[in-house]
């Protein structure tokens, strides 16, 4: 089963990126994975404190999975899969892509502020995409629901 590999974080934008993985996987008989990182700055405390704070994380993440998860569930018929990682996001992005050969398409959502551009993790993976090993998708941040399910 082809999967679309889909990003997990606090930006606007990432809700674009869930609806449009969520309704291509509906629609062509996929799969979702969805990826959050946690960055090393977020846990370099002492030993104790890093612990509490990956673990309060991952809290989090698993809290805003459930609800990108239900949604999937109810409205498109697609049971997504949580991966959680550690560390640098595109090394960890390529590593999920490289180790999971179902995974045929990385969906990112595309910032729209016009000082800070499509935001960093576009930014990197775009320089990229002659090399990835599998096909990129950008999806606006400000396209509208109607228009990302008439695409899809």
């Amino acid at each position: 089963m082809r999967k679309f590999l889909v990003v997990l974080d606090d930006t606007r934008e990432c809700l674009n990126a869930m609806r449009f993985a969520a309704m291509r996987a509906a629609r062509t008989g996929g799969g979702v994975t969805i990826l959050s990182v946690i960055p090393p700055e977020e846990y370099q405390h002492w030993i104790g404190v890093g612990a509490i704070m990956r673990e309060e994380a991952r809290e989090r993440i698993e809290a805003h999975f459930e609800v990108f998860a239900k949604w999937m569930r109810d409205r498109q018929g697609v049971d997504p899969e949580l991966v959680i990682r550690e560390g640098e996001p595109v090394t960890e992005i390529l590593d999920v892509i490289r180790t999971d050969p179902e995974i045929g398409v990385l969906v990112l959502g595309a910032g729209t502020d016009k000082k800070t551009g499509p935001g960093p993790l576009v930014t990197q993976m775009t320089r990229n995409a002659g090399t990835l090993p599998c096909p990129l998708t950008v999806v606006p941040g400000d396209m509208s629901k109607e228009r990302l399910e008439s695409i899809t």
